[in-house]
Order: C-alpha cells, then structure tokens, then sequence
C-alpha cells in the first residue's frame, strides 16, 4: 500500500458514516477514489430504491477523497458545497461512486462524481447519479 492510498484509507476508517452504511474504499489513485456499496434492505426508501441519501453520501465522500488525493500535507478536506442529479432509481445489486478531480487549486478542488448501479455480478452498470463537487482545504486538527 503507498502513502497515497493509505492518507485516504486512514480518513475512511475514521469516518462513522461510511461504516454505518456499509460502504468501502474501492480504488485510491491521484486525483480518483471509487467507494463501493452492497444493496441493503436497511438503505431503501419505500419503494425498494436505494435512498438518494445513501447515494449522496457515497458519492461526497468519493468526490472529498479525491480531493484529499491533491491536498498538501498538513490539510484536510471537507464539502462546501455539492449539486446532485438523480438519473434513474437506484437498483442493483451493489453501487460504486467514483469522485474525480477536474481542478484542484490550493484552498478549492472541483469534483465530479457519478454513482454506477451494478444489476448482478457482472460489469454492465447505469449511471443512477452524477455530483458536481467544491471541496475546501482545511488545516489539519493535531
């Protein structure tokens, strides 16, 4: 494991949330990060969808990894701000977000994210959501 990838796994370790949905990292590379998510009755809205936010959250927290990918030591990330478009109800047998760096500044990094609806085992997926992301550099807590 590198440096890289072990920044971001140590942060994912860290957060509840991700545990609490039984989310986990799939991929670390510069300036990408995939987070898994296996159906769960538990995660569904009323009509057997994954709930949108169970999906929101997947793919923020895929979108901020790959932010940290390009943050300077000594910096952390948090969200400022994100615009989230659900294309399709969220069916399938496991989910992946995908974050990607578009512009990564010194205090600002733009994100796009998409979030792939897995039906069976395979590798066909749909795109059930797409995030535009503003991730904020923030000093780290010692």
């Amino acid at each position: 494991m590198n440096d890289l990838h072990e920044r971001i796994a140590a942060s994912f370790r860290d957060q509840g949330l991700m545990s609490t949905l039984g989310a986990t990292l799939a991929h670390v590379a510069d300036g990408e990060v995939h987070i898994a998510l296996p159906f769960s009755r538990a995660l569904s809205q009323q009509h057997g969808y994954v709930h949108a936010g169970a999906i929101a959250s997947i793919v923020d927290s895929a979108c901020g990894y790959a932010a940290l990918t390009k943050a300077a030591a000594g910096y952390e990330v948090v969200t400022a701000e994100f615009k989230i478009n659900l294309l399709r109800p969220a069916l399938g047998e496991r989910f992946v977000a995908i974050g990607t760096v578009q512009n990564a500044g010194k205090l600002l990094t733009v994100c796009t994210g998409e979030v792939r609806a897995y039906p069976d085992g395979g590798t066909a997926y749909k795109v059930v959501a797409l995030m535009q992301a503003t991730i904020a550099n923030v000093r780290a807590h010692d």
